[in-house]
């Protein structure tokens, strides 16, 4: 099997597992695992220029890809409620909070 092949088979296994995503997290992890995988298998041929050194250092760099991706993403914030008043009849309501909560906007 030749680099090629090994880089194309690490890419599109990558690819796969990155069709699976369903929250920005893991579709961050899936880009990462990509990109990573490609870098790595360039690594993997430039410094040991064989098969094996490819394959590990796609698999290297899909898992260091994946990592990063993921830790990268942006937090998911808690659904928080507020306390409102409605001006015209003074009526005292809780709903959840609008982005003028978390800007500072009021």
């Amino acid at each position: 099997m030749n680099a090629r092949k090994s880089i194309i088979i690490a890419a599109l296994a990558a690819l796969a597992l990155s069709g699976c995503a369903q929250t920005e997290s893991q579709q961050r992890a899936g880009t990462g695992a990509l990109v990573g995988a490609a870098g790595g298998a360039l690594v993997g041929q430039a410094i040991g220029r064989d098969t094996k050194s490819t394959v590990i250092g796609a698999a290297s760099g899909a898992l260091l890809g994946a990592v990063v991706g993921s830790a990268t993403a942006p937090k998911q914030r808690d659904q928080q409620m507020c306390r409102y008043r409605d001006y015209n009849t003074g009526r005292v309501f809780v709903a959840a909070c609008d982005d003028r909560y978390y800007n500072g906007g009021y």
